[in-house]
């Protein structure tokens, strides 16, 4: 049966990627990797030369032992200096441009399996904010991304807010006109959109005046692992401990690395190893140091990172969990209940909250305004977060999306209206 023509939508996520496909039969996700639709954010490259894997093959060929680099939160380089720099990938240097253009030629070639056809137009899901405060670097990020999308084969893209993507796929739903609050809370930014929804407005290609307001915060699910990984995880490596004199703290910039997904291989520098022996010499507690230089020496900083991951992803439905410290040089396990994972991050939820005040503030709209909240995002499900969004609109009606696939099928729906 002839379709007619399809039209495609990326959601290039910090922590998990979509593809969306629109056409007359709808809006549907593309199956990426073993038929499912979310692919992680990841490469893997062998260090042998054979070619990259991606998404949990990435993943599985990391954790298995295979010797390589794999890099993960590729999204969070974008509005950085690093997106103009290369980095050391066994015996080649690669620019984080050409890293970012492979992921999202891997992307697009997988779409075009699924259809069965090449596709050369594309609407990009993009954060309302890529940077907080800077407008210059946010317009930088986004060229950035347009840059590479093209590279990656794709001749024309535009770029569509990532909460007004998840309304146009929660407008499908609905049978009557709604204000609606979007929360998009992803990997490495939360973004938030006030709109108006109706299923007449569905047909118009403009929507313009249907965005109350448009918020965004670089604050994300990144960042709670980072914080986790700092507050549980990095004391037992030396962090926040002291000199053998007592008169000061040892230096912590190399702890933060290990905590940050993107600056992990930082640590592999031969200068690093250098300093870290200087660090030991001057340390109280050389033998947390001295599992901080095993760590190094084994490369062992993303598996750290990942087993941080998931005692986050386990605390959004458990109470407490541990963290199993055997691999990393010491014979026990770290508890970490729900009321200190809730405390690590506070900061963090109150400036996503802080957000969503403003929101309205801009929208001129009070609490009682809204009458729906579309929750989509994989890190949406964190509890504390969660709570403290629902509450401030304690009338609302909360709907939650499909917490990794709204802002794909959005953004595929936004492609048909651009470009059909």
């Amino acid at each position: 049966m002839n379709i007619g023509p399809q039209f495609l939508g990326v959601d290039f996520g910090t922590s998990n990627s979509t593809v969306g496909v629109a056409d007359r039969a709808g809006a549907r996700l593309v199956g990426l990797e073993s038929g499912q639709s979310t692919l992680p954010s990841a490469i893997f490259f062998p260090f042998d030369d054979a070619r990259p894997r991606f998404g949990r093959a990435a993943i599985e060929a990391y954790v298995g032992g295979e010797n390589g680099r794999l890099m993960r939160a590729l999204k969070s380089i974008l509005g950085t200096s690093l997106i103009h720099e290369k980095t050391r990938i066994g015996v080649h240097s690669v620019s984080f441009a050409d890293v970012l253009r492979a992921f999202f030629h891997f992307l697009r070639r997988r779409a075009e399996d699924d259809l069965g056809r090449g596709i050369d137009q594309a609407v990009l899901g993009r954060p309302v904010r890529f940077v907080d405060d800077d407008d210059a670097a946010d317009a930088a990020a986004e060229n950035a991304l347009a840059a590479i999308a093209r590279a990656s084969g794709f001749r024309e893209v535009a770029f569509q807010f990532e909460p007004i993507a998840a309304a146009l796929d929660y407008e499908q739903r609905i049978s009557h006109e709604e204000v609606v609050l979007v929360v998009d809370i992803g990997g490495g930014t939360s973004d938030f959109s006030i709109v108006r929804v109706s299923p007449e407005r569905t047909a118009k290609k403009d929507r313009k005046d249907d965005v109350l307001a448009n918020a965004g915060v670089h604050v994300g699910g990144t960042d709670f692992d980072r914080l986790l990984s700092l507050a549980q995880v990095m004391p037992h490596f030396g962090y926040r401990s002291w000199t053998s004199d007592r008169k000061r703290e040892i230096p912590t910039r190399h702890f933060h690395d290990l905590a940050t997904w993107p600056f992990i291989n930082r640590l592999y520098a031969a200068e690093v190893m250098s300093e870290l022996k200087q660090i030991r010499f001057e340390a109280e507690r050389r033998d947390l140091i001295d599992r901080l230089i095993r760590l190094v020496e084994d490369r062992s900083g993303h598996s750290l990172a990942l087993a941080v991951e998931h005692a986050k992803i386990e605390l959004t439905s458990s109470a407490s969990t541990s963290i199993d410290m055997t691999p990393f040089g010491e014979s026990a396990r770290i508890a970490v209940g729900r009321a200190d994972f809730d405390a690590t991050i506070g900061r963090a939820v109150r400036r996503i909250v802080g957000a969503v005040r403003e929101l309205l503030i801009a929208a001129r709209l009070k609490p009682d305004s809204i009458g729906h909240i579309f929750i989509t995002g994989g890190s949406s499900s964190v509890p504390l977060l969660r709570s403290s969004l629902t509450s401030l609109f304690p009338a609302a009606e909360v709907v939650t999306g499909d917490l990794f696939g709204s802002v794909g099928v959005g953004l595929a729906l936004d492609s048909a209206r651009k470009f059909g």
